[in-house]
């Protein structure tokens, strides 16, 4: 056989190939990335192919690459493929497909992966304008802003495989910001999020911003009550106390000021007087304390999802009383003045008390 025979034959049997694997009839696999699909430069992660039992090969494409990009045999119970990546680069980045071979033909690709790296740059900063507590039902929006005049805008939510885009846009001049709206927000909404920025003529994300986390409340019954100790309305430098209750079982308490931008308070809960409480200390209190607190229960097996809202408690913290110095001062004179008159005493006695002892030693 030539050897120009033999590379036809060769190319002919990888069309085939290709071909019979689009046209694959055994269900498609499932994908996923661990620890996730945004890696930092330079770090370790593993994409996972699950299909049926009994596979016997586990390819991996990558989107622009001419063949597959990997291959690997079945783990045990054979019906999934480990594909690892030690070091994270760019050349790393990108979309990936996987399928496998089992002894009734090829599967269907899966639904892309898209893997993305991060660091490069500086990172974006991630709020919200609500504030990180939202009613189920409600809308929500997340904003990714940065002070770097970025073209695109990536938002990923831990544990999540979509990593959502929008263009960047300048509210202002040296600010870029993109906007991403959830909503109406239930149970999935809730979570840690980071966002990215990015050049159009670039594939490289920047470093990942500050964590965000988003929780939904009302999302089972527990409602919550709070109250304050000594009261309401207290003047600064005094110690308060809020006082959150519940009496269902519980975990978690948070604790929530109107309008503020860090996230609410966590404290465990503990058994006390037949109820389960948290108690949150502000010691000692300034103006800043005052304000609109709500509280919330949750359990640990999902953080992010919160009981409905206790009824709102308004903090009112006065300017400290000024103390009345009238009567100590009173005080401290008329002592002073019985001193004086006591010493003008003795003074005055003094000489005759001493003439009265000469006379009668002249006696």
């Amino acid at each position: 056989m030539t050897p120009s025979l033999t590379a036809l034959l060769c190319l002919g049997l990888r069309v085939g190939l290709r071909t019979h694997v689009q046209a694959g009839t055994l269900p498609k696999p499932t994908i996923w990335a661990e620890p996730g699909s945004v890696i930092p430069w330079g770090s370790s992660m593993t994409i996972w192919c699950q299909g049926t039992l009994g596979a016997r090969e586990f390819p991996l494409d990558k989107e622009g690459s001419s063949g597959p990009w990997d291959r690997q045999p079945p783990l045990e119970p054979r019906d999934k493929g480990k594909f690892s990546i030690p070091h994270m680069t760019q050349p790393d980045a990108g979309r990936y497909h996987c399928y496998y071979l089992s002894p009734t033909g090829w599967s269907e690709r899966s639904d892309p992966l898209e893997l993305v790296v991060t660091g490069v740059s500086g990172k974006p900063s991630l709020l919200t304008p609500q504030g990180p507590v939202v009613a189920s039902g409600q809308s929500l929006t997340l904003q990714c802003r940065s002070d770097v005049g970025y073209d695109r805008f990536a938002l990923s939510q831990e544990g999540g495989q979509a990593l959502p885009q929008r263009p960047g846009r300048q509210p202002q001049a040296g600010l870029s910001q993109a906007d991403f709206p959830l909503g109406p927000v239930t149970s999935t909404h809730g979570g840690r999020y980071r966002c990215y920025g990015g050049h159009n003529l670039s594939s490289e994300w920047s470093a990942p911003s500050d964590p965000l986390d988003v929780l939904v409340a009302g999302w089972f019954p527990d409602t919550p009550s709070l109250s304050v100790q000594p009261g309401p309305v207290v003047a600064s430098g005094e110690n308060v106390t809020l006082l959150c209750q519940s009496g269902s079982r519980t975990e978690t308490f948070l604790l929530s000021k109107e309008g503020a931008a860090r996230p609410p308070l966590r404290l465990r809960s503990k058994y006390r007087r037949q109820h389960i409480q948290a108690e949150f200390s502000m010691s000692p209190v300034t103006s800043a304390h005052s304000g609109t607190y709500r509280c919330y229960s949750s359990l640990s097996s999902d953080p992010y999802l919160l009981s409905h809202v206790s009824a709102p408690l308004e903090l009112a913290v006065s300017a400290a009383h000024p103390q009345d110095y009238t009567v100590e001062n009173l005080i401290r004179m008329g002592v002073a003045g019985l001193i004086l008159l006591g010493l003008g005493i003795l003074l005055f006695q003094a000489p005759h008390g001493h003439g009265g002892t000469q006379d009668a030693a002249r006696s």
